[in-house]
């Protein structure tokens, strides 16, 4: 008979329904005790002490096991001083090493206790059997813990992390799950000896796993999610423990002689062992006795025994430990000889090993929770608690099981490799890593965009509410600003790069120096990881900044995956070298002077990326790229400001950001789209071509063009299977209409209507999502690039490839404008579009109202064409007003110039006449000219004081530089302030 696993089984436990949960480590052990105050004498310090200080003992303790927050120790001799030292001062933990003949601190201890209930009282004290027999008379209900001092210095260490664990157990085990090891024994001198073993054992176990995080931060942070050691010293106390927290108990370590109701009862261990036993069949249990006798009870709970009285008792305590409560090697056995099979010493080697596990095997370990605990133990909760709460034996075949293992390991890590900087590290970067660090230098200002950027798509969940759209980022490896120092000072290039040489020479000679060697191996295990091509990106250290206006600079090459992988390292090496020199070239130089920055200051780290796409034929490019912005100072009908916009093409995102016409949205309105508005804007407005990688241009040499290897193509010349069949509409000649959707035959107009219009896939919303988010997290409006890959129709990936604070180059506008008295205005718009200041400006070319006719307005046209063409030549701006809809059609609506006849107008002005009222078109006729160069755009409304204004008569009163019947020249000799506030949609030119 077929057996198949239960659909319902399958389904809730269908990883792609999970969304793993990072841990927050930083949460945990957030009470620490920095200051502890030790009541001895000084001989007994310096017994303690074994001529060194406690500080360092205790300092390179933490440091050799990766701790952080060593505590501060402070001496007093007598109950006195340390009262008059707590009252002055802020301490965690009191240590008491008193002369045992001196009966006055167990009642001192008391009083302390009273005055300060809060600080943990340990007593520390030799071991003898007078002291045992002092003890047992006196009243010890001051001290919280009584501690036998053995001359072993592990035990200090053991104290804190004891009373520290207690502090913050329930805390961590609410917050993640933390698990808890359970030691029962009421003798002080034998939990004074196991406590350092276990401790020892469990905080280097904890090091150790640590490495698998991916950065020094993350492994000090998962040393934070170790287990929690608990000390019980009764059976009452051992019950209680365990019924809170014997959900996240890794295992019970007990003694089996111990007070049980008031009174020492020998058998109490094996009480208190059946009583878990029936509550968790699986628990390990491993029973501590000096009674070798004992022995027989350990078997009863199926529980792991140690005999006390062995000379081997700390080695035989270690491997009980190690081989039962998850720590050490995953050992895989075979359920009936219990011979080893394999081993399984990490994550990674579990994820590759899984499916070699037998499947009695698998069924064995799974029931038993060694899954879970495995993970448990090295602090990876989400996937342990996902495992603990698997009911294996609903599983009729352990393939579904072991897949279900498989994917959580996949998603776990792709989980933990998100938003996360990693070092790179050859034996653990593969396909599931996603941005690594090579070098221990900046990330340059890319660099940090990314790792920013990861970080938000890890922690907003939102963001992937789709599951046929998911938003991601592509993997990466960033080149450090120290692997950049090394070349330039190994390879001398400095006084070649500073040189005013030629950029071609420059470049020569970079290509002619020699990358560190060491970086070929990591370059080889960074292919292995991908299968597409890689992206070059300047990552600078002022490019992407806050307040500079960098990005765009320096060269991005990209460069085809090939099998050869001797042949992809000579071409990534090239690459890097031309990304290098690109620092150095002319332009880069004179906007370095441009912008007050000192060129051999620049700091270069690199960024590789694969690129996102497909290939089609020799080509190889991505369906969608473009660059969207949280702010609008151009919005058109119900746009607004904050609504952000969009501009995307089909193809690499260099065609958008070269500045050829894209498709232009507003993600909130994405059917309000002005090209798409009419069939002649459709067809003339819209992307003609667009940019590919040819994949067969290895050959190729490298020069200063990094767009030496791609390939512009037409629209029309895209093939039927390339992504254009996702993205188009199609002109119909013959009925002269467009159709949303790719036909055969027609022209086909890149509309991306199935997305906008139809919604076949969620783009504009996950836009608006990212924006809002970036926005958000950044504080401020942010601007990113982005790629989509289409997979069919209805499944797409959107990749975010960059993210940065906007940063214009015009002045910003912190006035309040609405304040601006009038009488000091030329002009003043409640309706403007654009953003910023220009202080350059001293013309204005007007049409005049006095005698206007709309009649005249195709001479008035031919008139500015004539003064623009010398505005032109002169290499000079100037402001513009005139009635009516500028490059309007039809001539009698307004003024029918085109672009290249105003193309030197900094402010272009729409004005209403009382007699000539026209419908504004908010420079809807040059809509991509305005974006593009950044012009203002005012509509004003004369007849109308609440619609603007326009001071005609002081244009009147200056004299003119040019006139003629119908426009006018005036020229002042100082500039003309123009402002406009794009958020609040107000523009003015001020008079000089």
């Amino acid at each position: 008979m077929n057996l198949s696993t239960s659909p319902s089984v399958i389904k809730a436990h269908d990883i792609s329904r999970f969304q793993f949960r990072d841990t927050p480590f930083v949460k945990l052990m957030n009470k620490r005790i920095y200051n502890v105050l030790f009541i001895a004498s000084q001989y007994d310090m310096f017994i303690l002490e074994d001529d060194g200080r406690v500080d360092e003992q205790i300092f390179n303790e933490y440091t050799s096991l990766n701790l952080r927050y060593p505590p501060r120790f402070t001496q007093v001799s007598t109950a006195g001083q340390a009262m008059e030292e707590l009252r002055a001062n802020r301490y965690e933990l009191i240590i008491c090493m008193p002369n045992m003949d001196n009966h006055e601190i167990f009642a001192q201890a008391k009083v302390i206790k009273h005055k300060f209930p809060y600080i943990p009282i340990v007593l520390l004290t030799p071991f003898s059997k007078s002291v045992t027999r002092v003890l047992e008379r006196e009243d010890v209900s001051g001290m919280d813990y009584v501690f036998s001092w053995l001359g072993n210095a592990d035990l200090l260490l053991a104290i804190i992390k004891l009373i520290e664990d207690s502090m913050n157990v329930e805390s961590d085990v609410k917050t993640v799950g933390v698990q808890t090891i359970m030691l029962v024994e009421d003798s002080v001198r034998f939990y004074s000896s196991a406590l350092p073993l276990l401790y020892k054992y469990v905080l280097n176990e904890s090091k150790e796993f640590s490495k698998e995080a991916l950065n020094d931060h993350l492994r000090m942070m998962r040393m934070r999610g170790r287990p929690k050691i608990l000390l019980a010293r009764n059976y009452e106390e051992a019950v209680s423990l365990y019924k809170k927290y014997g959900d996240n108990m890794l295992g019970v370590i007990s003694d089996i002689s111990f007070s049980r109701e008031g009174k020492k009862d020998k058998l109490a261990g094996r009480v208190l062992g059946e009583w878990i036993r029936k509550k968790n069949k699986y628990i390990p249990i491993i029973y501590a006795s000096s009674e070798s006798e004992n022995r027989e009870y350990a078997a009863l709970v199926d529980a792991k025994f140690i005999d006390k009285n062995s000379k081997t008792f700390p080695q035989d305590f270690h491997k009980a430990v190690k081989d039962n409560l998850g720590f050490g090697d995953f050992i895989i056995i075979a359920p009936k000889s219990k011979e080893e099979i394999f081993r399984i010493k990490n994550l990674k080697e579990l994820q590759l090993n899984i499916r070699q596990i037998p499947d009695d095997s698998l069924y064995y370990h799974l029931s038993r929770n060694h899954f879970s605990r495995f993970f448990y133990t090295r602090a990876m909760f989400p996937v342990a608690e996902m495992l603990k709460k698997i009911d294996v034996s609903a599983y009729a075949k352990m393939d579904d099981a072991r897949e279900l293992i498989y994917q959580a390991i996949v998603e776990y890590r792709r989980m933990k490799n998100t938003g996360v900087v990693a070092v790179f590290e050859k034996d653990r970067f593969d396909k599931y890593s996603n941005f690594a660090r090579i070098g221990d230098g900046s990330l340059g200002g890319k660099g940090r965009g990314l790792a920013f950027i990861g970080h938000i798509v890890k922690t907003h969940l939102e963001l992937n509410s789709y599951e046929n759209f998911p938003v991601t980022t592509p993997k990466t490896v960033v080149l450090c600003t120290d692997i950049f120092d090394e070349f330039m000072e190994a390879n001398r290039l400095y006084e070649i790069a500073l040189s005013p040489r030629p950029d071609e020479d420059i470049l020569k000679h970079f290509l002619a120096a020699k990358l560190p060697k060491r970086l070929v191996s990591d370059f080889l295990v960074f292919f292995d990881a991908i299968s597409t091509p890689i992206a070059i990106r300047s990552s600078s250290m002022l490019e992407d900044s806050q307040y500079q206006p960098f990005a765009g600079i320096y060269s991005t090459y990209m460069i085809p995956y090939v099998n050869d992988k001797y042949e992809m390292v000579r071409l990534l090496s090239n690459a890097v070298k031309a990304v290098y020199a690109s620092v150095f070239y002319k332009d880069s130089k004179a906007y370095m002077t441009a912008t007050q920055n000192l060129i051999d200051q620049e700091k270069m780290a690199i960024v590789l990326q694969e690129v996102v796409g497909g290939e089609y034929g020799n080509l190889f490019y991505p369906a969608v790229s473009g660059v969207a912005r949280s702010i609008n100072y151009y919005p058109i009908g119900n746009e607004k400001t904050e609504d952000g916009i969009v501009n995307m093409a089909m193809g690499l995102g260099k065609y958008i950001m070269d500045g050829y016409q894209g498709l232009r949205f507003s993600p909130l309105h994405p059917k309000n789209i002005l090209q798409l508005s009419s069939l002649d804007t459709a067809l003339r407005d819209t992307q003609t071509q667009f940019y590919a990688l040819d994949l067969e241009s290895m050959s190729k040499d490298f020069t200063i063009d990094d767009s030496f290897n791609l390939q512009k193509i037409r629209i029309q010349q895209a093939g039927t299977n390339s992504p254009l069949r996702y993205v188009c509409s199609t002109y119909d000649p013959d009925d002269q209409i467009i159709r949303d959707g790719f036909y055969e035959g027609g022209r086909k107009v890149v509309s991306f209507a199935n997305m906008l219009k139809h919604d076949t896939l969620p783009l504009a919303e996950t836009l608006d999502k990212v924006l809002k988010v970036g926005q958000q997290e950044m504080g401020r409006p942010v601007e990113i690039e982005f790629a989509v890959n289409i997979k069919s129709q209805q499944e797409a990936e959107f990749f975010v490839l960059q993210i940065r604070p906007i940063v214009d180059n015009k002045e910003v506008v912190n006035e309040d404008l609405e304040n601006i008295d009038k009488s000091e205005t030329v002009l003043y718009s409640r309706n403007a579009l654009g953003n910023g200041i220009s202080t350059d400006v001293s013309d204005v070319v007007y049409v005049k109202t006095k005698h206007f006719s709309a009649a005249n307005n195709p001479a008035i046209a031919r008139e500015i064409e004539k003064v623009n063409i010398r505005f032109s030549e002169a290499d000079k701006n100037y402001v513009l007003v005139g009635p009516g809809r500028w490059g309007s059609s039809d001539p009698w609506l307004g003024i029918p110039v085109k672009w290249a006849h105003i193309s030197q107008a900094r402010v272009i002005v729409e004005s209403g006449l009382e007699n000539y009222r026209i419908e504004p078109s908010q420079g809807t006729h040059f809509f991509q000219n305005l974006t593009s160069f950044g012009v203002g755009y005012f509509t004003i409304n004369s007849f109308s004081q609440q619609d603007g204004f326009f001071d005609e008569d002081f244009l009147d009163s200056q004299p003119a530089v040019y006139e003629t019947d119908f426009i006018r020249h005036v020229c002042f000799d100082q500039p003309l302030p123009i402002k406009i506030s794009g958020k609040k949609k107000i523009g003015v030119v001020l008079k000089p």
